[in-house]
This record gives C-alpha cells, sequence and structure tokens, in this order.
C-alpha cells in the first residue's frame, strides 16, 4: 500500500495534537515539501535492501530497520500502514505515543522503535523517502503472546460415578494459537477406549468413556506455542463408587490365650464409614482385649482388629462393615478354637544330659555332675549320617561280592 505523506497537508486535522504540536507538525512537513523541490545531489536517494520483518513478544521492544543511500538532504519517514498514522519525520516523533522512537545510523540506518509491545502494534510499517515520486517500502512487526488458559471455558475439577462418561477441556489463548496436551500426573498413563493406554493426547477435549476408579486422578492441561513460558491447568477427577470389600482370610484358627489380628480391606469414594461387628450386630468397642485399627488410603482402607489372649468369648463369626452414599456391603471372617501346638522348638531342640564325672566336674549338694547342652537335633544328624554311610557299605560290599563271588 502506497501512502504519500504529502497528502496529510490537507488531512491534519485528524491529529489529536495541542496548538503547539499542530505548528511543529505543519513546520515538519512544509520542511519535508521544501527538500523534495531541491536537486541536492546529482544521485537520488534510495533503499539499500528491503526491511526485514520483525518477530518480537508482548512486552518486549521491537525495532525495524530501514537503509537508504546517497540521502543528502532527504528526509526519512516513519508511518503505520492501516491508521496511515504518521509515526516520525527525520529525527522528530510524530506519535503523541510515548512508546514510539526514532534513532539513526550516520543516516544511512533509520530504527523506529517500538516499547512495551501490545498486541495491537501487530502490522505493517512503512518507510519513506520524500523524493518526487515518493520511494517507500513496507515491513512487517509480529507481536508473539505466551500462552494463557482461560478459566472460562476449561474444566474445573470433576466428579463422576464409576460407569460414566466425562469430558475435560481446556481452553487456551496466545500467538501463535497453543497447541494443547493433556498428560497425568506422577508421569500416569491415560487410559481410552478399548483399553488403549497412552502417556499424552493432543486436543482441547479429553473424553473418557466408562470411567472407573483407576481413571481417578490429576491431569494436566498444557498449554505451549513455542513462547516461553509454557503453563499448563492441574484438573482433579474424582470416582465415585459403592464399597467393595476384600478378606484374604474368612476362616482363622486360634488357641486360647493366643494374640491374632483379623484384617479385611476396603475400597470406596465418597470416604466411607467402616468398623467391625459380631455376628448378633454388635459392633465391636473398643478397648479391652479388642482394638480395632483402620489405615486409611486415597480410595483403599485397611481394617484391623486386634484380640489379645483370645477367651471362648472370642470365638464366632466376625463382620467388617462398610457403608457410604452409593451403597454398602460387608465381609464375614469366623475364628474357630484350634488346639495349642506342642512346645518344643523345631529349630533347636535341646537336652540336658549327665555325664560320668572328671576333672572338670564340679561338686554339688546332690553329688558330683557334669551338665552338658548338646544340641540334639545334630546329634539326630550325625545318627542318620552314620546309618545311611553303613547302608550304602553294605550295598558296595554285596556288589562287589556278586560281580567276583
Amino acid at each position: 500500500m502506497n501512502f504519500n505523506i504529502f497528502h496529510v497537508m490537507g488531512n491534519l486535522n485528524q491529529f489529536t495534537l495541542a496548538a503547539s504540536g499542530k505548528v511543529i507538525l505543519a513546520l515538519l512537513v512544509l520542511d519535508w515539501f521544501l527538500t523534495t523541490t531541491t536537486d541536492a545531489t546529482l544521485h537520488e536517494p534510495g533503499f539499500t535492501g528491503p526491511i526485514e520483518n520483525v518477530t518480537a513478544p508482548l512486552g518486549r521492544e521491537a525495532i525495524l530497520a530501514c537503509t537508504v543511500h546517497n540521502l543528502s538532504t532527504y528526509k526519512v519517514a516513519w508511518l503505520r500502514v492501516d491508521t496511515q498514522t504518521i509515526l516520525t519525520i527525520h529525527t522528530h516523533v510524530i506519535s503523541r505515543s510515548r512508546r514510539v522512537g526514532v534513532t539513526h545510523s550516520d543516516q544511512r540506518t533509520w530504527f523506529l522503535h517500538i516499547r512495551e509491545l501490545r498486541e495491537t502494534d501487530r502490522g505493517w510499517y512503512m518507510c519513506q523517502i520524500n523524493t518526487d515520486p515518493m520511494k517507500s517500502q513496507l515491513g512487517y512487526l509480529d507481536v508473539v503472546v505466551p500462552p494463557d488458559i482461560l478459566d472460562r471455558g476449561t474444566s474445573t475439577d470433576q466428579t463422576v460415578r464409576e460407569g460414566a462418561s466425562v469430558s475435560l477441556t481446556c481452553a487456551a489463548t496466545g500467538s501463535p494459537h497453543p497447541q494443547i496436551t493433556w498428560r497425568r500426573e506422577h508421569s500416569k498413563s491415560i487410559s481410552i477406549s478399548d483399553g488403549i493406554k497412552v502417556t499424552s493426547l493432543e486436543g482441547p477435549v479429553l473424553n473418557i468413556s466408562r470411567v472407573n476408579r483407576q481413571h481417578a486422578g490429576a491431569y494436566l492441561c498444557i498449554a505451549s506455542n513455542g513462547v516461553p513460558p509454557t503453563v499448563s491447568k492441574r484438573i482433579m477427577l474424582t470416582v465415585e463408587f459403592p464399597p467393595v470389600i476384600t478378606i484374604r482370610n474368612q476362616l482363622v484358627g486360634a488357641g486360647l490365650g493366643t494374640d491374632l489380628v483379623l484384617e479385611c480391606e476396603t475400597e470406596a469414594y465418597p470416604k466411607p464409614v467402616s468398623y467391625w461387628s459380631r455376628e448378633t450386630g454388635e459392633i465391636v468397642p473398643v478397648g479391652g482385649g479388642l482394638e480395632p485399627q483402620k489405615i486409611d488410603g486415597a480410595y483403599r482402607s485397611v481394617l484391623r482388629l486386634a484380640i489379645r489372649r483370645v477367651t471362648t468369648s472370642d470365638y464366632g463369626t466376625y463382620k467388617c462393615v462398610s457403608k457410604n452414599s452409593m451403597g454398602d456391603t460387608e465381609g464375614t471372617i469366623k475364628l474357630y478354637p484350634m488346639p495349642l501346638p506342642a512346645m518344643e522348638n523345631r529349630n533347636v531342640v535341646q537336652r540336658l544330659n549327665i555325664v560320668a564325672p572328671d576333672k572338670s566336674s564340679e561338686s554339688t549338694p546332690f553329688g558330683t555332675q557334669d551338665f552338658r547342652l548338646q544340641d540334639y537335633n545334630r546329634a539326630v544328624l550325625q545318627k542318620r549320617f552314620s546309618n545311611q554311610f553303613l547302608f550304602s557299605l553294605l550295598i558296595l560290599i554285596n556288589v562287589i561280592f556278586i560281580c567276583f563271588g
């Protein structure tokens, strides 16, 4: 687009300048006009090269460069094309914006400075030389904007029932337009349809069908467009489901006077109310020989019932009960009497031997005796080894007798 600065002579009223500013502008334009009528040099000025397009981030400074030759007494001006606004003439700033400036290098390269960039600064800029006819060239300023995730259009934390479907959305702005990537916290995989698991997904919407408790957790919506910084938003997905109880040992035997621990595991959300009861429905109280314990996780709870010094009244059925707003369930454990095992140590069995007195014997009120503890197991093993050796030796003698007899 060609825009001759001389045309501004009849359109000075479009500039909202103070009265003194209008006078200065009129003098500058008049000087511009007079200069074009003077044959200041035998060689007309021109452009040494094109204006390089500039890309700069929001809030920073952009500098467009216009390189000329043989300028002599001619002058260079910068204009905003889309608004047909004069920004600078020669070394003077015409724009009222404090963000605009102009510098030059030996009047050969003229720099247009735009500080504290805004998105509205994006567009075409013209460098003019006041020859007759006027010479000009264009350069483009692109203002890039880092991504920003919008609250409107982006999902908040979600709570869904197990088996339902859910869609998580993420809306972001920026220039260039950001790319949206979905990931799970702690590098967990994302389960999508047909049991397929992926580490990440692209796109503004994450659809999950037939949600189960494995889908529960934090999801990250990540927006990036090559302009730092990359931003993300954490969206928590909560899955509601009724209690599920797992009991590993439903029959437990214990002898009188022994200690034991009954255990059941529950999974549920919302957090359930869980407790132990007897077969009569009586809730097991805390204290005495019974000590209910509960260990909580995110969805999983472990209920333990410690019974100290079992008595006959402790035998019977125990119920592990769990309830929440989605439903309730229970599991049973039967505690039955079991005879106590023989009091022996299977690893080391020791016996007390009395041997004939010798010099090392000690005198006691009951006679001269020597008490020694011996490893019974080792003695048994030695005896077994001796028997096996004798048996093998007999077989060997028989074989030799048959072969050579």
